[in-house]
């Protein structure tokens, strides 16, 4: 599907009737390489995370509260909401606790952010030239498609650290909920992990990471530049703080809808405990064995709320994480582009 008419012109000014592209900042010389644009998005990423692994930590903890139980709204509960899980995890172990799980989350989001904002572009334009269209023409189809390519990309890459992080945000020595794994540090986990399930146990998983990351890099860059090309159409500067973050806070909604259930999957099959199958000898998860398969357990036993407990955390995480993204990405490719030239 392509917008409803083609803009001929290769001009930055995006007519109303078509789809917008992305629009980057004022351009200092030359344009980014790949691996300008692919370590850009990594360190914008990784700025970001250090604002939103709090959240993270919590929605963690809150999806795997009550995991394949009957709902019964008079059971006990050790976390009550979301900022219960904040305050008890503050007393009883500090901003280490708040931010478990923070060292793995940087070298994931170097891995996805950096290819998720790197390879978008040069991604969308080569769907573009497979269509027949010129490079810089918006095209909603290929800029769907780019975005959830290059999430892919970043999710396959970065999913034993993802494993990792999710594992040790998990874990809580004073209110356990959902399997828990104590490891030392990063190391200690991916060697306990390749030791017990062996190397393609870091990837376990994997396919669950895809699935979530597709839906949400398949809105993000879409909606953001949907919402910059109005903003700047309504007469805000395309390159002020204020578009950026009205745009990034548009998409961080957009995201958080679309990806919850695939989260909540991801967040239990990757803390799950592994199991040796008695018949085929293979390392398998003890409760699920496909995203599918998760997301059909938790609904009989836990309905469609189920799906998205941790939603609340969830926004609280994912909205300014996509925020700080985008408007750093947006930041440090400037500073840069004048560096460099």
């Amino acid at each position: 599907m392509s917008s409803s008419s083609s803009s001929n012109s290769n001009s930055s000014i995006i007519k109303p009737n078509t789809v917008p592209v992305p629009t980057p900042t004022k351009t200092v010389g030359a344009p980014l390489t790949l691996l300008e644009s692919f370590l850009c998005g990594g360190l914008a990423g990784c700025g970001a995370v250090t604002i939103s692994n709090i959240p993270e930590t919590m929605k963690t903890r809150l999806q795997l509260q009550g995991e394949l139980q009957r709902h019964n709204p008079s059971a006990p509960k050790i976390y009550k909401n979301v900022f219960d899980v904040f305050v008890k995890t503050w007393k009883n172990e500090g901003i280490r606790g708040l931010q478990r799980g923070l060292i793995p989350a940087y070298g994931y989001q170097t891995l996805l952010n950096g290819s998720r904002l790197g390879f978008y572009e040069p991604i969308r334009q080569n769907l573009n030239k497979l269509i027949g269209k010129k490079p810089t023409q918006g095209v909603v189809s290929t800029a769907i498609a780019a975005g959830a390519i290059t999430g892919c990309i970043g999710a396959a890459l970065g999913s034993p650290l993802f494993l990792v992080k999710a594992r040790i945000q998990a874990y809580s020595p004073a209110f356990p909920v959902g399997a828990q794994h104590y490891y030392k540090g990063s190391y200690d986990a991916l060697s306990t992990i390749v030791k017990s399930d062996g190397v393609l146990g870091l990837w376990r998983g994997v396919n669950t990471a895809i699935l979530r990351t597709a839906m949400g890099s398949s809105v993000q860059l879409p909606s953001y530049n949907l919402g910059k090309h109005y903003l700047t159409k309504w007469g805000m500067k395309d390159d002020s703080f204020w578009t950026f973050f009205l745009a990034s806070s548009l998409s961080g909604v957009c995201v958080c809808i679309m990806m919850q259930p695939a989260d909540t999957a991801l967040t239990r099959m990757y803390n799950q405990n592994t199991v040796k199958d008695p018949i085929t000898g293979k390392v398998r998860g003890a409760l699920y064995q496909s995203p599918i398969d998760c997301l059909w357990k938790t609904f009989k036993a836990e309905g469609i709320a189920g799906w998205y407990k941790g939603t609340t955390a969830h926004f609280l995480r994912i909205t300014p994480h996509t925020i700080c993204t985008l408007v750093f990405n947006e930041l440090i490719m400037a500073q840069y582009k004048k560096l460099r030239n």
